[in-house]
């Protein structure tokens, strides 16, 4: 009856253990997804910076 007992209370503890890192790994994935969303807002502001500075530029060369 020990070994029952012992092996259910295991069980509970080993899903216990999973739950926790399944919490921990969707918290990192929120995380990463904030990081990759505001890396690819960077990214196009310096894109638009980029295509601003050419069309000036271009706009400058061609009154030259």
């Amino acid at each position: 009856m020990f070994w029952a007992m012992f092996a259910v209370a295991m069980g509970f503890v080993g899903l216990v253990v999973l739950g926790v890192l399944a919490v921990r790994v969707f918290l990192e994935a929120q995380r990463l997804g904030r990081q990759v969303a505001e890396s690819a807002e960077r990214i196009n502001r310096a894109a638009e910076d980029l295509e601003r500075a050419t069309l000036s530029a271009a706009r400058s060369a061609d009154t030259l």
